[in-house]
């Protein structure tokens, strides 16, 4: 009989780290949700531009597209290497952006784990376009090509918020140096130096 056969299941990297405190109390962690071609990653890409070096960006397409090449799915590994990235860089001083559609039945669970860990500061963010404006969006992207309307109508769900009223929702009338001037200044990253690495 083999000696595994009544040892304890494995866990995941992810199971392993939950509960874990992570960062400091000045360091600030930013969830950028909402659906495609709402301006998630140019939101994010301008707070690093304002805020400067120490401030990293964890993006759902870097590392499901990417780093995994996976499916978005429930129970998919990327949930997990998104938590455990942010984990990481919060640990390591940075602060951090995690952006991405991240849809609350798949990845809330996650956030609201690394947000219950997170020692500092946690703000929330969904960017609420219409579809209309996703469609117009999305047609000035490189991979417009790729992705048809049919797609982008099933991808799309209307104000998937996150449960308990944990995120500040910014309309499609925001411009985008108007929402990076808001969340620099909502979570504090406005007033703290950059840290030269």
């Amino acid at each position: 009989m083999s000696p595994f056969l009544n040892a304890p299941a494995p866990t995941t990297a992810a199971d392993s780290v939950a509960d874990v405190m992570v960062g400091t109390e000045e360091t600030r962690l930013v969830v950028l949700r909402g659906n495609s071609a709402s301006g998630k990653s140019s939101v994010a890409t301008g707070l690093r531009e304002r805020f400067g070096r120490g401030l990293a960006v964890v993006g759902q397409d870097n590392l499901r597209r990417i780093v995994l090449r996976e499916r978005d799915r429930p129970g998919a590994a990327n949930i997990g290497l998104i938590g455990l990235t942010a984990r990481y860089a919060l640990d390591a001083g940075f602060h951090v952006v995690i952006e991405g559609i991240l849809y609350a039945d798949r990845y809330g669970d996650m956030l609201a784990e690394v947000r219950a860990d997170h020692r500092g500061p946690t703000h929330h963010y969904y960017l609420d376009v219409p579809f209309g404006e996703t469609l117009a969006r999305h047609a000035t992207k490189p991979i417009a090509d790729d992705v048809s309307e049919t797609q982008l109508r099933d991808w799309y769900r209307p104000r998937d918020l996150l449960p308990g009223g944990v995120e500040t929702v910014i309309g499609a009338d925001s411009v985008l140096h108007e929402t990076v001037d808001r969340i620099m200044l909502d979570t504090g990253l406005a007033h703290l130096p950059a840290v030269d690495r």
